[in-house]
């Protein structure tokens, strides 16, 4: 999914741009203009170049078109709008931090790191509405708006991200030959790419830190309890029919297209006290990930059943 790897990519800009460049990893009480003019240039560059990446790795081999627009809410059970918002969200998050080590003021910052993320994924956005394979979506540039506005809502009322977006993928492997090979072309043959691309393997994820918001409790500051949404049996956007290259149609409608909803708890790695700068960093990272824990989980089918662990 290109918006996860966005993510990915971004994450080294926050947390390696400034020791390449500085000596210093302080975080000043007033701005510094050079870091300003520095962390300017530098997520320029990364957009930059990212968009020109994405543009080779995923629009290339497709032919172009007018602008238009293409009505796509229906699709994949809302998986991908998930990963709109948790992508607006993360990259958000990550763009604070960063903004964080110029020493601006707190609200320029917030505003700054968590428009960052709307504003890329709506270039994103644009690009699809000139490629004939898909087109601009408002129901992604909603999901977009939603992920940011997330993150500022929290910045600006508590000064800390009390409710996070977390991300957990198991990919799915068929045994039915005619699936295997429409999911290798579907969703690629790889781990990363399953991991990425395939909605039926993702699992999106609510999780609220319970000390936050329940300060007298006694609870442990990193437990938190997560909220999770996923989908599967799909083989293709809205059903599971399809025609292949030459001409034979298959019909998997039998097999039923499932919502799946988990409660879990969780752990929030960044209330984990350290005085270490590298697990600082780790746990921000591991923080975009549900840790693995016993689940509930309720199917659209009605379905309910306890795992002991579930990612």
């Amino acid at each position: 999914m290109k918006k996860l790897l966005t993510i990915l990519s971004f994450q080294l800009l926050v947390y390696c741009a400034p020791a390449q460049k500085l000596t210093t990893f302080d975080i000043p009480d007033t701005t510094v203009k050079p870091r300003v003019w520095l962390l300017g240039g530098a997520t320029a560059a990364l957009y930059g170049g990212g968009l020109l990446a994405l543009n080779s790795a995923w629009y290339k081999g497709y032919p172009k078109s007018g602008f238009h627009f293409f009505n796509d809410a229906g699709e994949w059970k809302q998986m991908d709008k998930m990963g709109h918002v948790f992508s607006a969200y993360m990259i958000g998050k990550y763009s604070r931090e960063l903004w964080r080590w110029s020493g601006l003021p707190r609200k320029q910052q917030i505003w700054i790191g968590g428009v960052s993320g709307f504003a890329y994924l709506s270039v994103i956005e644009i690009l699809d509405g000139f490629s004939e394979q898909w087109g601009f979506s408002w129901s992604d540039m909603s999901a977009n708006v939603a992920g940011s506005a997330l993150f500022i809502s929290q910045e600006l009322a508590w000064n800390e991200q009390r409710i996070q977006l977390k991300f957990s993928s198991y990919p799915q492997y068929y045994s039915d030959p005619v699936l295997a090979d429409k999911a290798n072309q579907q969703f690629g043959k790889s781990f990363p790419e399953r991991t990425l691309k395939d909605y039926n393997a993702q699992t999106y994820w609510i999780s609220v830190n319970l000390h936050s918001f329940a300060q007298n409790s006694g609870l442990p500051k990193w437990l938190n309890m997560a909220v999770g949404y996923g989908a599967n049996g799909m083989i293709r956007a809205t059903d599971n029919t399809w025609t292949d290259d030459a001409g034979t149609k298959y019909d998997y409608s039998h097999m039923p297209r499932i919502r799946q909803f988990y409660l879990s708890p969780d752990i929030d790695f960044t209330k984990i006290p350290t005085r270490k700068k590298g697990f600082r960093v780790l746990f921000q990272v591991l923080n975009m990930l549900k840790f693995p824990a016993p689940t509930l989980e309720l199917t659209s089918e009605g379905r309910l059943r306890l795992h002991a662990i579930h990612f």
